[in-house]
């Protein structure tokens, strides 16, 4: 399975969303970036992403969105093939 990584905040309720998903598609290694304990972080994210809403998802080397974005990935049957590479 790809390394995924996730910067959020504690109390996003779209983090949660997100999170709860990738684990009920098996994604057991989450690396989580807090954004509101390191703000050096989010000024990382927005560099990489163009956006400075959280969350914000990489799977891989792949930027796949915010939690709206995840959602729609996994809709379309895109999420499972590219968790698993």
């Amino acid at each position: 399975m790809k390394p995924v990584k996730i910067y959020l905040t504690a109390t996003c309720p779209y983090c949660i969303r997100a999170k709860q998903l990738l684990a009920n598609r098996g994604v057991t290694q989450l690396e989580e970036i807090r954004v509101d304990l390191e703000p050096v972080r989010r000024t990382e994210m927005m560099q990489l992403t163009g956006r400075r809403t959280v969350p914000q998802i990489f799977i891989g080397s792949t930027h796949v969105g915010g939690c709206d974005d995840l959602y729609a990935l996994d809709a379309q049957g895109g999420l499972t093939p590219l968790l698993a590479g």
